[in-house]
């Protein structure tokens, strides 16, 4: 039973929102033959009611294909099904007809021509709908719907049903408006879910390509100028010592004071650019996870920790935030940093963990334990109960008393979650 599962959970959200889409009007045709098919057997004398029945399945069916081949049109995957939703409406206008025609025949009183009625209105009520997963445009579908309503309308009036023409075209009106206006708001939320997605992924390599002009716009500030002042002044040496000047030495000497200075301020510069905050790392997780639908709760406040302890506990919060997002389905995450006896503790437990736990041995994690014992700290992961996975980091803070008082003190037990007000940096 594990097979289905592990299937569905392998799927992103838009995949999983496209499969719930197209099974639903999938399970239409099941429904057309259920609901005005099968009951024609008991209601219409035979031989009618075989022919019926067998009329409604090949509709059923006809209608599946056209709505597989219509949503993979929405999502750009193949061109406009034009013949075959032509091909279709036709199907169900003729089929319809036909059925209403032997409604005035008077097959077996008005039982049957009830039944009869029932089944018209299942073939345009489904027909109209699966046409409309092809259609692009309002105006479009509307007119499809009262081109519909017309034709029954102006057949029962021609059958000689008088006012009841009226109220069969209102019912078609409604009906196929009904069937319509859900096929075409199941197309617009499909759209939506992709385009969400595709939005989503969009901010995140923004955001990358954001720190990577910053990373260069910082060091272009440190290198450039320097730079500019090595070449000068490398250039006055070889001048001064071509005419056999003393200066030239003191000019060398300070090209290596500033190439010594630039390399001071590239080191500071990229240890900027690699360690992490954790505050901010815990209101990102907070942020990013709500973006992608995952209840997250914060709690604690690293105010006092000492900044190389912050920047090893923030790594563990982007590498855990990016394996919950990665790997399962996760429904809730929860985020906990507290003390206990002299240690800072920061746990992250998600459920829906699924492939999660298989990323475990991974090289980030590997790379999280490395950071961890530049501070003596160490890190667990693994499975914690069914569908549950646990990363936890410990750190000492031996040597720090003013940083364990101050953590006591903003972070006890049972802490207030983090603000969602003080923003989240992804």
């Amino acid at each position: 039973m594990s097979g289905p599962g592990k299937w569905w959970r392998r799927k992103s959200t838009p995949a999983k929102v496209e499969t719930y889409t197209r099974w639903s009007f999938h399970s239409f045709a099941a429904a057309e033959v259920t609901v005005f098919g099968l009951p024609a057997l008991g209601q219409v004398p035979l031989p009618y009611a075989l022919w019926l029945c067998l009329l409604t399945c090949v509709h059923a069916a006809f209608g599946a294909v056209v709505a597989s081949r219509a949503l993979d049109w929405t999502r750009g995957r193949r061109a406009q099904p034009l013949p075959l939703m032509s091909a279709y409406g036709a199907t169900s206008a003729l089929f319809a007809g036909l059925v209403l025609w032997l409604a005035d025949q008077d097959l077996g009183g008005e039982d049957t021509a009830t039944a009869l009625g029932t089944v018209t209105a299942g073939l345009l009520f489904f027909g109209v709908g699966m046409i409309s997963l092809g259609v692009r445009g309002r105006r479009r579908v509307l007119g499809l719907v009262l081109g519909f309503s017309a034709g029954v309308g102006l057949l029962a009036l021609a059958l000689g049903a008088g006012t009841a023409a009226l109220v069969a075209a209102l019912a078609a009106l409604f009906g196929t408006g009904f069937f319509a206006m859900t096929s075409v708001f199941s197309v617009w939320l499909l759209n939506a879910v992709y385009e969400l997605d595709e939005a989503r992924e969009t901010r995140a390599r923004l955001a990358v390509a954001e720190e990577r002009l910053r990373f260069g716009r910082d060091l272009h500030d440190v290198i450039g100028r320097n730079l500019a002042v090595v070449a000068l002044k490398s250039e006055l040496a070889v001048q001064l010592a071509r005419r056999g000047r003393e200066e030239a030495v003191e000019q060398m000497l300070e090209v290596q004071r500033i190439a010594v200075e630039s390399q001071r301020e590239v080191r500071d510069v990229v240890r900027g650019y690699r360690e992490a905050d954790l505050g901010v790392e815990l209101l990102g997780a907070q942020g990013v996870l709500k973006a992608a639908g995952i209840e997250c709760e914060v709690t604690g406040d690293a105010a006092g920790l000492p900044a190389e302890v912050q920047s090893a506990l923030g790594w563990v919060v982007r590498e855990a935030t990016t394996n919950v997002l990665r790997h399962g389905d996760a429904a809730r995450c929860s985020v906990g940093l507290e003390m206990s006896e002299g240690t800072v503790v920061l746990m992250v437990e998600n459920d829906g963990a699924g492939t999660a736990v298989a990323g475990s041995g991974g090289s980030g994690l590997a790379g999280l334990r490395e950071r961890l014992r530049a501070v003596d700290g160490t890190l667990e992961a693994g499975p914690a109960g069914k569908g549950t996975f646990r990363v936890v980091a410990r750190v000492p803070l031996a040597g720090e008393p003013a940083a364990r008082e101050s953590l006591a003190e903003d972070a006890p037990a049972g802490a207030e979650p983090v603000a969602a007000e003080r923003g989240a940096a992804a």
